[in-house]
């Protein structure tokens, strides 16, 4: 390897697989419970995933401190050791303060920087380009930049291949959109595969995407490891029998994303079924939900405890069950 800026330069970071969110767990008090936080990444390091992301939307990173979002990330680094990738996601809507976030993260050591498009108000390309022109101006490790825009624009592949041209270091986008094979395809062929398509929306895209050229898929973590599971099977051409184990959990995927705030209903409700999380415990504001709404969770979260067992997952494969400790 070679010297930059004082340290050895990294091996080029290579995405292959799944790379979940991790939940930001809370205590009764709501306050970040720290200990189990390591207990979720270390779940993840175990699940089969080629890395790990956070504080993302599925980690109520908007609900999240300053100081609080730079912890999450220090204490993902340290936990993981390297096993697997660590992913930092720094989202601002201001440039400077996006800017600032990122170079914590790298300094923290994650293996990437991951950044929101500024989509509050409407932006031109050429204004994100900006935006992001400044973010990879301060750093020098891999960006991944997530595009999240419900039935708006989202960024083209024409734009994504001038971003990289400008910064090699831009490595990664992720989309969350339906119908996307043919972007997929032409964001590989104007980049000449030098950036990587990851599929966000829980995975839902996933089957269809693959053959397409999607790099991995950044899922909630619950279900990490059944997808990581159904992501090998795809790959290795076994796509009738991934689609078998698919169905059984998409139905949990799709009722989750109603509502942002309805997934960290169901997300955290599945992990402390797992015994993987203390307290399912969502910080306010949340969505208060009636108990048709909480009874179909269960049965949701409960096919995806049988599919565990069926497959012979186990539920917990980190550390023994911690779900009497709640």
């Amino acid at each position: 390897m070679t010297e930059h800026g004082g340290k050895k330069a990294r091996a080029p970071l290579q995405i292959r697989g799944i790379v979940p969110i991790i939940p930001t767990p809370f205590r009764k008090d709501e306050e970040v419970d720290w200990e189990n936080l390591r207990a979720l990444v270390e779940f993840a390091c175990a699940s089969g995933a080629c890395g790990l992301c956070l504080p993302a939307y599925a980690s109520e990173f908007y609900k999240l401190t300053e100081e609080e979002r730079r912890r999450t990330i220090a204490e993902a680094v340290e936990q993981v050791a390297g096993r697997i990738l660590v992913v930092g996601q720094v989202n601002a809507l201001s440039a400077k303060l996006a800017r600032e976030a990122a170079l914590n993260a790298q300094r923290s050591g994650v293996d990437a920087v991951s950044v929101s498009t500024p989509r509050l108000f409407p932006l031109r390309d050429r204004d994100i380009f900006r935006y992001f022109d400044q973010i990879l101006n301060a750093i020098d490790i891999p960006l991944v930049i997530q595009d999240f825009n419900p039935g708006g624009p989202t960024l083209n592949p024409q734009f994504i291949a001038n971003l990289h041209k400008t910064h090699p270091h831009f490595r990664y986008v992720k989309l969350e959109e339906p119908l996307m094979a043919f972007k997929v395809q032409a964001i590989l062929d104007r980049t000449a595969g030098e950036v990587g398509v990851l599929e966000g929306w829980g995975g839902m895209y996933m089957l269809e995407l693959i053959p397409a050229g999607i790099c991995g898929v950044m899922p909630s973590l619950g279900v990490a490891d059944i997808l990581a599971y159904v992501f090998r099977l795809t790959e290795q051409g076994s796509k009738g029998e991934a689609y078998e184990i698919f169905r059984s959990v998409l139905p949990q995927i799709t009722f989750s994303l109603q509502n942002v705030e309805l997934l960290h209903r169901t997300e955290k409700a599945l992990l402390w079924a797992r015994g993987i999380m203390k307290t399912p415990v969502v910080r306010e504001a949340k969505l208060e939900l009636d108990h048709h709404d909480l009874e179909h969770i269960q049965f949701l979260n409960n096919e995806i405890l049988t599919t565990l067992d069926r497959l012979k997952l186990p539920r917990n494969p980190g550390s023994p069950s911690i779900a009497a400790e709640s």
